[in-house]
């Protein structure tokens, strides 16, 4: 009875809100440092690019957003890959609280898994429009912190780079899912880390990824390192 209540829109609808609510508060209340600004401002500037980070830190990366999206004068637009299964949609709903918007699909190896090439196809677009991009290439359901082939492959097929990015919370929760998901506590002091943007050419989305997962575990470890 429990789980098909939860199930229910209406109650997942809510749900997302009430989430959605803390986080802001948060995230809000967070003192941050942003290292890696240089990369951050090419974001600001309306250059298309394709933010990519870890999925265990995705409940932080909203707090880099909003300072693009300030930044633009409330211009910018993002969009965030995000899975077609119900917690996909979930989460789908948590982030349009950030001036976030879902594109649902996957990150699947080569695109085969269902929806995966579909959701290539709507990011590209939406690269090509001018507007950016986020992607957590270990989601939905990982291994945790190994890459999806998708995110090179829609870097090489649009020409925009790839800005490794993550962040960490002194006052944080890491919870026991499949990717060690943090959570973050209000009142504290953060960090947001970019790294250098990964061009990958037409042809070189095989040889460019394992790049890309190493730059993105390497931004991961120094967020860790500067918010112990």
């Amino acid at each position: 009875m429990l789980k098909t209540l939860i199930r229910h829109p209406r109650v997942q609808a809510g749900l997302a809100a009430l989430l959605g609510g803390y986080l802001r508060f948060a995230l809000g209340t967070t003192r941050w440092h942003v290292e890696g600004q240089k990369h951050l401002d090419a974001t600001v500037a309306r250059r298309p690019v394709i933010t990519a980070f870890w999925h265990e830190r995705l409940p932080m990366i909203p707090a880099m957003w909003l300072r693009v999206w300030r930044a633009s004068g409330r211009k910018a637009r993002a969009f965030v890959l995000v899975s077609r299964h119900r917690d996909g949609r979930f989460i789908g709903e948590i982030i349009r609280c950030f001036h976030l918007l879902p594109v649902h699909g996957s990150s699947a190896h080569g695109g085969r898994e269902r929806g995966g090439a579909a959701g290539l196809r709507a990011l590209l677009a939406r690269l090509e429009e001018g507007d950016h991009v986020a992607i957590t290439p270990d989601g939905p359901r990982g291994p945790r912190r190994v890459a999806a082939a998708g995110v090179a492959q829609l870097a090489a097929l649009s020409g925009a780079p790839v800005v490794p990015c993550s962040a960490q919370c002194a006052h944080r929760i890491t919870l026991r899912s499949w990717d060690r998901m943090v959570l973050p506590l209000p009142f504290g002091r953060g960090v947001i880390v970019c790294g250098a943007p990964i061009a990958v050419t037409r042809d070189g989305a095989e040889a460019a990824l394992p790049a890309i997962a190493l730059a993105l575990t390497a931004v991961l470890e120094e967020a860790d390192r500067l918010c112990p």
